[in-house]
């Protein structure tokens, strides 16, 4: 469990109400951290503002205890209290991030006595409309808390029983959370809708890690004479973009003993609480299935995967592993950047990072998971000797130093290599999963931001496919042509058609692949269509119909105009038969352009992106 190192001595203001103080109180949150000293009263003197602090200060309590007292002073001074009126609304980039803020400001409600007055509400990806509609309509929503595709949708809604627009016209204040995010993820179209419906007189907030060029569009777009706030470390820490309370390790590892320097690092740190981040969603998947292999016979060891194809699985796999705090057991967590930003998972000893992430900023969000609020913490980046580059490229851009971390000698630690290889020759799910991950972590280290540095044809494809993701056979992908790929040794040759599948959904697939009349049979298209076709015989039409204009001023050609006539007929009647078919192709295709866009507005915006998020 993670050490505490005391660093901030504000004490919470006494002009607070009682009831925040007292729940403040009994969550030990006995001091302010700067930018929570800094903001909270800017924010209670009707001040807009724009917050710049590193990951794990203490934003969300920077917004959220001003919010609550505000409330809190109104439903004092007011005695009609309309919980349809949206006082504050919050917006976040992820719903895992939008739940977070959303327990947060929830439990903060639940303590006080009078709670029914004013209630929270979430409004995110991975339910229907007309849930939220339900639940906006029975219990009201003083505090707002959704991303920006969402509220966006319930923008356009307007019933006789719902019409956000109108609610918001008391809006008081409005919160963007890790606004760069927001713009990473190319919601800025979605925040200007926003920020239309909104009445001009409000307070607003903006609260990121880092800042942009985009991010001063936004500033100039939403915000009116904000107090610009930049909260920075003191000593040697003072342009660092990571807690000075983080110690930053590299280790530089040969590709063909990667895997291997990785278990044997989560030994040494064992009992611990581990995050691994990976570059690609299915490298999470294969990763997560080998660690579940090699850690099979210890009742003290817990993997968690979490990715963005686990849609509505991945909040309770984040509470899964929030609850992990025993200093007799391993948690390990692997997962993709949808967790690199703004969630708090308490008490994290080491952040792993596999493999460099696709951006430089995504390094200093990775290892904000750990040494938060002050605590103490560990971060490790494992890179090839290829990559040694990218320790200075993150000393000067981001003003990271990293510490070498010497890698032991491959022969005194257990190589899992065959291991793993027997789990893949066991369970062609698994076969299948490394070779996915493989390509799918080229494909990512191919469009990674210091191209230059990290350059694919530097890369050893062979010694990272046996030592990095122990292969047994090298896929087929056009990144290995013309490649020399002399460093993979394949080992016993494997027949990979004879690996059966353990699973049931997979021994399923097994069987319809074997016999393919258990396959379901898919539905037949009665009639083909050919845009070429209906060129070719409105051709032909034209062609017929000059002839049988020439044949009409040719006397004795009635024979030949009979028969160009019924040709005609038949041509006509194919090619009128083509053209209602078209149209009716093209009005299906458009109604399932409707349907599958009613569905999309139903997914959360970080499940639409793609699997490199």
């Amino acid at each position: 469990m993670s050490k505490t190192n005391e660093t901030f001595t504000d004490q919470w203001s006494t002009t607070l109400n009682s009831k925040i103080l007292k729940f403040l109180k009994v969550k030990k949150f006995n001091k302010m951290t700067p930018v929570q000293a800094i903001t909270i009263p800017l924010f209670l003197q009707h001040k807009d503002v724009c917050v710049e602090a590193v990951t794990g200060s203490g934003k969300t309590l920077a917004f959220v205890v001003p919010i609550l007292e505000m409330l809190l002073k109104k439903y004092t001074n007011e005695s009609r209290f309309d919980k349809y009126h949206i006082h504050s609304l919050i917006i976040s980039p992820t719903r895992e991030l939008a739940q977070q803020t959303y327990d947060i400001t929830n439990e903060f409600i639940q303590s006080f006595d009078d709670q029914q007055r004013f209630s929270c509400i979430k409004f995110v990806g991975g339910t229907k409309h007309e849930a939220d509609v339900e639940e906006f309509r029975q219990h009201g929503g003083t505090i707002v808390i959704a991303t920006p595709g969402r509220i966006e949708e319930l923008l356009k809604i307007k019933t006789s029983s719902f019409n956000l627009i109108a609610n918001l016209k008391s809006l008081e204040m409005l919160i963007l959370d890790e606004a760069d995010r927001l713009l990473d993820l190319g919601f800025l179209t979605s925040l200007n809708t926003i920020f239309d419906s909104l009445p001009k007189q409000r307070r607003t907030g903006l609260f990121s890690a880092t800042q942009t060029d985009e991010l001063e569009k936004l500033i100039r777009a939403g915000l009116r004479n904000p107090v610009r706030i930049t909260v920075k470390q003191t000593g040697s820490a003072a342009n660092q973009r990571t807690p000075s309370t983080l110690k930053n390790f590299y280790m530089i590892c040969e590709p063909n003993e990667k895997l291997s320097q990785l278990v044997h690092f989560i030994n040494e740190q064992r009992p611990a609480k581990i995050m691994i981040f990976l570059s690609t969603c299915a490298c999470v998947q294969y990763f997560a299935s080998v660690l579940k292999h090699l850690y099979q016979s210890s009742t003290s060891t817990t993997i968690y995967a979490m990715h963005r194809k686990l849609r509505n699985k991945r909040t309770t796999v984040i509470e899964q592993f929030r609850a992990e705090t025993s200093t007799t057991t391993t948690a390990i967590l692997l997962c993709t950047d949808i967790v690199a930003r703004g969630i708090d998972l308490p008490d994290v000893d080491w952040v792993i990072q596999y493999d460099p992430p696709t951006t430089v900023v995504q390094f200093v969000h990775r290892c904000g998971r750990t040494a938060r609020l002050g605590r103490l913490g560990n971060a490790l980046l494992m890179l090839l000797p290829n990559e040694a580059a990218y320790v200075n490229f993150l000393l000067n851009s981001q003003k990271v130093p990293l510490t070498e971390m010497t890698t032991p000698d491959i022969n005194t630690i257990e190589n899992v290599i065959p291991t793993v290889r027997q789990l893949a020759t066991s369970d062609k799910a698994i076969y299948d999963r490394s070779k996915q991950a493989f390509v799918s972590y080229v494909q990512a280290y191919a469009k990674h931001e210091c191209s230059l540095l990290l350059r694919l044809k530097e890369l050893d494809l062979g010694g990272v496919a046996e030592g990095a993701f122990a292969l047994v056979h090298l896929p087929r992908m056009p990144e290995l042509k013309n490649r020399v790929i002399s460093n993979f040794n394949q080992g016993q040759t494997v027949n990979a058609d004879a690996i059966p599948y353990k699973q049931s959904l997979a021994k399923k697939r097994q069987m319809e692949k074997e016999d393919p009349t258990l396959k379901p049979q898919k539905r037949v298209k009665t009639v083909a269509f050919s845009i070429q076709k209906e060129k070719n015989l409105k051709k032909r039409l034209k062609r017929l119909r000059r002839e049988q204009a020439e044949n009409e001023r040719i006397m004795g050609a009635e024979v030949e105009r009979a028969e160009n006539e019924k040709n005609i007929d038949d041509i006509a009647k194919e090619y009128s038969k083509l053209k209602r078919l078209r149209r009716t192709q093209r009005f299906n295709k458009i109604q399932k352009s409707k349907r599958n866009k009613r569905n999309d507005l139903e997914l959360s915006e970080d499940e639409q992106l793609s699997d490199m998020e």
